[in-house]
């Protein structure tokens, strides 16, 4: 990406019943929409994350479930050393949100796993899910939800490693943080560039490619306000398919890179061509 360099992580897959998560449709309308793709009820979702390397720092963006979602994840340190690098070489990690599927892997037996890392997520994301007063309140069905993000996030925040941000917010030189609330209270996209190419995490802004691409006004339960969720996915898919930028998706199917083109009254989605383009990576000199 200019003179950056991405590298998608993969921390596994995970299955998923969406047809019964998903809000504002019904279940025989998403499972005929899962037949489209040739997906049935139950298939297994990615969990994915990114590497940025600017060539003056690395960044990770979210860090997949650990070992909070089940025997099938917990891949994304192995891949991150398979593909050069070291958990100690990373400088800061951008959360978009604190689900335990974005978190997990940022400790390991209750240690800190990337020891050099600063961690940056919106303060209103940090005051929701490191409330105490919060998770005594959460129903029993969010209860896990809470104690997954305070034991991945807490023993930065106990070592001095963590630092929020409010609003539009420049982090580094070519990555920007955007506030895209509604599947949790300070869900955040970022904005990454580097000479003309641009690529945008857009974190939980989707969850199930097969349907929510064709119709976005579908939501999902996991959403804390299902209709800002809906908004924010109109209006970033909106700007992508108008500009043609990069954009990458935590639970499309791994890589989750590609582009989205309007179709319809939906969007189509079209994978990045890894055909090589010719260009000349400068970023790799942080290895």
């Amino acid at each position: 990406l200019g003179d950056f360099e991405i590298t998608a992580l993969s921390d596994g897959t995970a299955p998923l019943p969406v047809e019964k998560l998903l809000t504002g449709t019904t279940q025989a309308k998403t499972e005929a929409a899962l037949a489209k793709s040739y997906l049935k009820p139950g298939f297994e979702t990615s969990v994915n994350a990114y590497l940025i390397n600017t060539g003056s720092k690395l960044v990770l963006i979210d860090t997949g479930a650990g070992v909070l979602f089940g025997p099938t994840l917990a891949k994304l340190i192995p891949n991150l050393k398979a593909s050069g690098y070291t958990p100690e070489q990373v400088d800061e990690i951008y959360i978009t949100h604190m689900h335990g599927d974005h978190v997990g892997n940022l400790v390991a037996n209750g240690k800190i796993v990337f020891p050099n890392a600063t961690i940056r997520a919106a303060k209103a994301e940090a005051d929701y899910w490191l409330s105490a007063d919060n998770l005594a309140k959460a129903p029993d069905a969010m209860k896990d939800f809470f104690k997954g993000a305070q034991a991945s996030v807490n023993p930065y925040v106990t070592a001095g490693k963590t630092k929020w941000f409010d609003g539009e917010t420049d982090l580094i030189p070519g990555i920007h943080a955007s506030p895209a609330p509604g599947h949790t209270p300070g869900h955040t996209i970022y904005t990454v560039t580097s000479k003309d190419q641009k690529l945008v995490l857009w974190g939980d802004l989707i969850h199930v490619a097969a349907v929510q691409f064709a119709d976005p006004s579908i939501t999902i339960q996991f959403d804390s306000d299902a209709k800002r969720a809906a908004v924010e996915r109109k209006k970033a898919f909106a700007d992508a398919a108008k500009n043609g930028y990069f954009v990458a998706f935590a639970h499309v199917s791994f890589p989750g890179l590609g582009q989205l083109r309007a179709e319809g009254a939906g969007y189509r989605w079209i994978p990045v061509n890894f055909g090589g383009n010719g260009g000349v990576v400068t970023a790799p000199a942080k290895k």
